[in-house]
Parts: structure tokens; sequence; C-alpha cells
């Protein structure tokens, strides 16, 4: 049985959402991907459009818009953003047998749209396994990741792949 300290919060002061109201509006953008492992079978009854609950990555496209505009109820301490724009696409990889999920950002204020496009990229994912979970249970959502973001205090970033390292 665990030490029941291990179910104390580590921070005895508790958590606090971020003050940004000093923080200056600014035009902010950030693109997240993703990739869902599908296997063989899923794979190509996705791309021939054969999969009895419809289309899947139309369906995982409004869900990852929808999850993205709602972050801020699904993540705690997340300030509630006005997005301008979300958009969710799909590429079939076809050596990974894979489906790689692209979502991009873009908002205009005191806070990034970071934790918008990490999540519209999940929930996209997620959908994309729900769809498929009748041809098989053996699917991986991986490699959920920042690529980019411009904007802010902290500025403009691009992750070490994106730079070409």
């Amino acid at each position: 049985m665990a030490d029941s300290s291990t179910l104390s919060p580590p921070n005895p002061e508790g958590v606090r959402m971020t003050d940004v109201s000093k923080k200056s509006d600014s035009a902010r953008t950030a693109v997240a991907a993703g990739r869902v492992h599908l296997g063989e079978e899923a794979y190509r009854r996705v791309r021939e459009h054969d999969i009895g609950k419809g289309d899947v990555l139309t369906t995982a496209q409004i869900a990852g818009i929808m999850g993205a505009k709602q972050t801020d109820k699904l993540v705690p301490l997340c300030h509630d953003v006005t997005i301008n724009s979300v958009e969710v696409d799909f590429t079939f990889n076809e050596e990974e047998q894979a489906i790689d999920i692209r979502a991009f950002a873009k908002s205009f204020g005191v806070t990034g749209v970071e934790m918008e496009a990490l999540t519209a990229v999940s929930i996209a994912g997620l959908t994309i396994y729900d769809m498929c979970k009748s041809v098989t249970k053996d699917i991986r959502i991986g490699d959920v990741h920042l690529r980019a973001k411009t904007g802010g205090q902290s500025g403009n970033w691009k992750s070490a792949s994106e730079n070409g390292s």
C-alpha cells in the first residue's frame, strides 16, 4: 500500500492559475502534431472509407476542432482563450500504417494557444481510435508534441526537429 504522504500535493500552498492580467494582447499561433498507429487492416479500411461508424477523418477533424475550443474545461488551470482559427489535418503514413495529425491554432490575446493545438491533436487521435476500435484494439496514439509557436512574451519558438536538427 502506498504511503499516504505521497497523496498530498507537492506544493503545500496549492495550485493556481497563472495571472495574465499584466500581459499585452498579441497575435499568437501554435502548431502541434501526433500520430495514430492503426496497423494494416484498420489503416487500409480508413483509406478505403470502410469503417462502420462512417468517415473517420472528417469526424476526427470536427472532434479536434471542438476539443481545442473546450481546452479550458478539459485541462485544469488553462485560461479560456478566444480562438480565431483552428485547423486539423491528416496525412496517411503508409510506411508506419499510421495517420499523422497536425493542428494549427490562432488567437489574439494575452495567452498562447499551445494547449489548444495539443488538445486538438489529442482529441482527433482519440476519435480515430474510437472509430477504428471495432477493427482492432491494437491502436497506439503517440508522439503528441508542440512543433512551433509564435507571439507572446517568450516570442517565437520551433522544436529542434522543425529547425532541421
